[in-house]
């Protein structure tokens, strides 16, 4: 079990972008039955969902919420030490898209830039990176962007996963200070590498067949270079790991839950977050919910829904656990002291 402890390193701010598009479930009956589509927003929970336009990324919504988390709390783009750019949707193979965003930012030079790949876990894990880099000498400020844009990655035949994803990006600054012990547990599962999976790439090079769009079980349509969720697999795997994560932190920081001021679910099904808050028998208005309006928008759900649904609740000391799972099989779980964190507005491009 990785077990990470940070102390004098924060989240000062935060933003997030989506897109002004919006689609509605309910409009889904060419691919179901009115009583599926009916059946399916009653246990998902997802009423609708923002989709990015055809030339809009993951990158172009980071980009506005950096730009937004910047100008409401006066951060000189030289003040930046480093750029971490979180997302499964990178602009391109090469160049890294942190780099790309850099330049577009108007960040100096001397500030260093990374991409890093992972699934719903995604947030909990870059977090962590951030407050890790901001704890080293020479690093006062790190700028996490965490963004995703699976509309263009989901076959719109896909009965599984065309209701699930919605598009976002966030802004997280990142920087030391005066800052109580933020604590990550961090799992991993490789074994569970089939449960979510784009299948063409790399090992298995694209051909033309990749590129076309077949039916494959229960009638679900997509191409090789489509995203495949086998949904049982994912369930019963977060129902296993999540609620325990949640004691495993609080045995590893000595914390009553009943002190907790909010869990921060990942978004990816109301039916499986309401068994977690069953489960764990913690109070459900202390946890957040954005996935009716914005459904599943992968590692970028946890700081949306921080900022959607907490702002103006995070600027006194407040205890906040955050828990992300999904692809990989990964797992992550944060207990983060947040203090006087500004919370921008939510904003649409």
């Amino acid at each position: 079990m990785a077990i990470i402890r940070y102390k004098n390193v924060g989240v000062r701010a935060m933003a997030a972008c989506v897109p002004k598009k919006i689609v509605y479930n309910k409009d889904l009956t060419n691919l179901m039955s009115e009583e599926e589509v009916d059946k399916m927003i009653s246990s998902v929970g997802i009423q609708e969902r923002r989709i990015c336009d055809e030339n809009v990324f993951a990158s172009d919504l980071c980009f506005e919420a950096a730009k937004k988390l910047m100008e409401d709390n006066d951060i000189a783009p030289e003040s930046i030490d480093m750029l971490l750019f979180m997302s499964q949707g990178a602009d391109y193979r090469i160049p890294a898209t942190a780099c790309i965003l850099q330049h577009r930012l108007g960040l100096s030079k001397d500030c260093a830039a990374i991409d890093l790949s992972l699934g719903c876990s995604g947030y909990v894990y870059a977090l962590s990176t951030a407050m890790a880099y901001a704890s080293m000498e020479g690093i006062n400020r790190v700028l996490l962007l965490d963004g995703e844009a699976f509309s263009k990655i989901v076959n719109p035949e896909d009965k599984v996963n065309m209701p699930l994803y919605g598009d976002a990006g966030t802004a997280t600054l990142v920087e030391n200070g005066d800052y109580d012990e933020s604590v990550f547990i961090l799992h991993t599962d490789g074994s569970g590498e089939e449960a979510v999976k784009i299948p063409a790439g790399m090992r298995n090079p694209l051909t033309p067949c990749s590129l076309s769009v077949t039916e494959r079980e229960d009638g679900n349509k997509r191409s090789d270079i489509q995203v495949y969720m086998d949904g049982m697999d994912v369930f019963n795997f977060a129902i296993r790991v999540v609620p325990k994560g949640v004691k495993e932190m609080m045995k590893a920081t000595a914390t009553e839950l009943e002190s907790v001021d909010y869990i921060v679910f990942h978004q990816s099904n109301k039916f499986m977050t309401d068994f977690f808050v069953k489960k764990l028998k913690f109070n459900s208005e202390k946890v957040p919910y954005c996935i009716e309006k914005f459904g599943n928008t992968s590692s970028a759900s946890v700081p949306l829904t921080i900022v959607s649904e907490l702002t103006d609740k995070l600027h006194n000391p407040a205890k906040v656990i955050m828990c992300g799972f999904g692809a990989g099989l990964s797992w992550g779980t944060a207990l983060v002291s947040f203090k006087d964190c500004q919370i921008s507005d939510l904003i649409e491009y």
